[in-house]
């Protein structure tokens, strides 16, 4: 049951953009034996067919900025490779404090961040 109630709430979060795995990542690590590597791909690999409804339903609102999913989806390759190369090298415990750090600073970001530049539709 628990890990139902997880993944109906990292599929909410994904779908509106914010990243399921601020909350599936943890919620793994805390609940099971994975490793920081095993949590992360689990995350990685339950990400595809929830970003996939994320996508259709964002294109059906038209909410998809054409001129930048490409470039960001072909340098986003070769940074997942790299980084998956990277994150199976580092040890557990190393990755989940950066993991931590990572989600703290992008927390603080989120919480102080104002967009006065574009207004809201």
């Amino acid at each position: 049951m628990i890990f139902s109630i997880i993944g109906f709430f990292s599929g909410i979060i994904s779908g509106m953009g914010i990243g399921g795995g601020t909350i599936l990542i943890p919620a793994l690590i805390f609940f099971t034996s994975l490793t920081q590597q095993q949590a992360q791909s689990v995350n990685l690999f339950t990400f595809i067919p929830i970003a996939i409804v994320a996508v259709i339903t964002h294109k059906k609102n038209k909410n998809i900025e054409k001129g930048l999913w490409l470039p960001l989806t072909l340098t986003g390759i070769i940074g997942a490779f790299i980084g998956a190369n990277l994150a199976i090298k580092l040890p557990s415990d190393f990755l989940r404090k950066v993991f931590g750090v990572f989600l703290f600073i992008m927390a603080i970001y989120q919480f102080f961040y104002r967009d006065e530049k574009k207004p809201h539709k």
